[in-house]
């Protein structure tokens, strides 16, 4: 079946994307390339996972992570012999993904993504005590789509398809057909901790639920799955990761549905037993409340 078949039949944390954190000391920061396919890199470093497709066309660019990254990555794609970037993609409007839309766009580079990209970061963005202004203008996707939208570039077919978020409300996921690659963004958690759903910048666990589900029926097991965060990975490990959150979900519902509040929720713990590692952006009380919040939204 292919992918649009599928869609058819089936009808980072506070933390990676404060102000803060975007002011860290980046000097350190190594840039580290992992090949995965003739034409298509992943660059590791500080934020979100960068996808690299490159040959004779042109160099897209999915993700940037921060500005004082941007010389770094664009050694990095130097590197696999690739032209300059022309082409970047916004998986959604965090800072950790989107920090270097202004160097590239002042390179001339297009810059693409949601519809709803654009407008968080073209407007000023309040989380808790947390205020992101708008972003200047080189910044901005210059083209947006509401569901998706389709590159013919280096002979690979490249999706970009707006799933229904939830992480956000404005996450798409990236495909390249033939090689059979997906980039999740940060619907995609590979790190410890808890998935980050971003309720005031419209997220929602039952968003995320549905969007990991159609990727998954679009998927094989030989697929190479980009993680939002943390290192290659692949069917198994996404349909894992998709079963976890579903688990979550049923026992915060269970107790929601007994009338408690959220404090009562998140003090019985209804997370305990899953094992998520050490450490991590999001904790369990967090993910506790996120699901809460997406029920009651």
């Amino acid at each position: 079946m292919n992918r649009l078949a599928a869609l058819s039949l089936a009808l980072t944390a506070p933390l990676l994307a404060s102000p803060a954190f975007a002011q860290r000391d980046f000097s350190e920061v190594e840039i580290r390339t992992e090949e995965i396919a003739p034409g298509v890199a992943v660059l590791f470093g500080a934020g979100g996972n960068i996808a690299v497709g490159h040959g004779e066309d042109a160099t897209v660019l999915i993700d940037d992570q921060f500005a004082p990254l941007s010389d770094k990555i664009s050694i990095a794609i130097a590197a696999l012999g690739a032209t300059p970037v022309k082409y970047v993609v916004n998986t959604h409007w965090h800072g950790d993904h989107t920090g270097g839309n202004e160097n590239f766009g002042k390179t001339g580079a297009t810059i693409f993504a949601h519809d709803n990209v654009r407008v968080r970061m073209s407007t000023e963005q309040v989380r808790g005590d947390r205020v992101t202004p708008p972003s200047p203008k080189e910044a901005l996707p210059i083209v947006t789509y509401g569901q998706g939208l389709r590159f013919h570039l280096n002979g690979d077919t490249i999706n970009l398809m707006f799933l229904g978020g939830g992480h956000t409300d404005g996450d798409s996921v990236v495909f390249w057909d033939e090689k059979n690659i997906v980039h999740m963004g940060d619907l995609y958690f590979k790190i410890p901790g808890y998935p980050f759903i971003d309720v005031s910048s419209g997220g929602n666990v039952y968003a995320a639920m549905q969007s990991l589900d159609l990727v998954i029926a679009m998927i094989d097991d030989e697929t190479k799955v980009i993680p939002g965060h943390g290192p290659m990975s692949n069917k198994a490990e996404l349909v894992a990761y998709r079963a976890m959150i579903g688990e979550a979900v049923r026992r915060v519902e269970a107790l929601h549905a007994q009338g408690l509040t959220l404090d009562q929720a998140v003090a019985a713990q209804p997370l305990e037993g899953i094992d998520r590692g050490e450490g991590g952006f999001i904790g369990p009380d967090a993910f506790v409340t996120a699901i809460w919040n997406s029920i009651d939204d």
